[in-house]
């Protein structure tokens, strides 16, 4: 039987690098993106790039203002502190349905990813270590098995991703953050969904708290 590639349309592709500019910080938050210099830096016409910016404002990631273009979505203190309990609680699901789901086999997947980040946090290797940290949080958001947590989980996870990167740059937060993860990888080594789940509920009300106070030794 002949499998055909699917091939995603233009605006897709344009809405991925868009997304990855917002995420490494090239673009800034409330920064305006200018659409004639995007399209010419990536050889598209306005149509294939205003349909990327609607399914970035979708995501939350961009504002689309009339009249004065396209700006790139910037989360104050009141929004943060509505969705990071939301966050926490959404994750602290995953986790523990996980734990009830999780093969000896995605066990040891768990263990190859949390061990990456150990080397990341050792090398003091920020950017590493979050994009370690964002496999290790959608694999466990899989294993829950919960196609509608998974979805809502994933899209508030990309909203909140540049503030879950900049709470690591705070100094002893890289460490700290780790220390927590070890609880949860932990709470899987004891099959303990109620621990699984409260583990990751208190590492996403802690980084909330490091946004709120920099000094993550109180």
């Amino acid at each position: 039987m002949n499998t055909m590639i699917e091939q995603k349309p233009l605006y897709i592709e344009v809405a991925g690098r868009i997304r990855e500019r917002i995420y490494s910080q090239f673009l800034k938050p409330g920064e305006w993106i200018d659409e004639k210099a995007v399209c010419e830096q990536l050889g598209i016409s306005r149509t294939p790039l205003r349909e990327a910016l609607k399914v970035l404002h979708a995501e939350a990631l961009v504002e689309l203002v009339p009249r004065r273009g396209c700006y790139v979505k910037t989360l104050d203190g009141d929004g943060l502190q509505e969705l990071f309990p939301v966050m926490a609680t959404l994750e602290g699901l995953c986790a523990r349905m996980a734990v009830e789901n999780c093969t000896a086999q995605q066990l040891d997947e768990l263990e190859s990813m949390h061990a990456q980040m150990e080397r990341a946090a050792a090398d003091g290797e920020v950017n590493r270590y979050f994009d370690e940290n964002h496999v290790f949080h959608r694999a466990v958001q899989e294993l829950s098995g919960n196609r509608w947590l998974q979805r809502i989980t994933g899209e508030l996870r990309g909203v909140l991703q540049l503030a879950r990167q900049k709470q690591l740059t705070i100094p002893g937060r890289l460490m700290q953050s780790l220390e927590e993860h070890r609880q949860i990888i932990q709470s899987f080594r004891d099959r303990d969904p109620l621990q699984a789940q409260q583990a990751m509920e208190r590492h996403l009300c802690r980084q909330q708290d490091a946004l709120q106070d920099p000094d993550p030794n109180p």
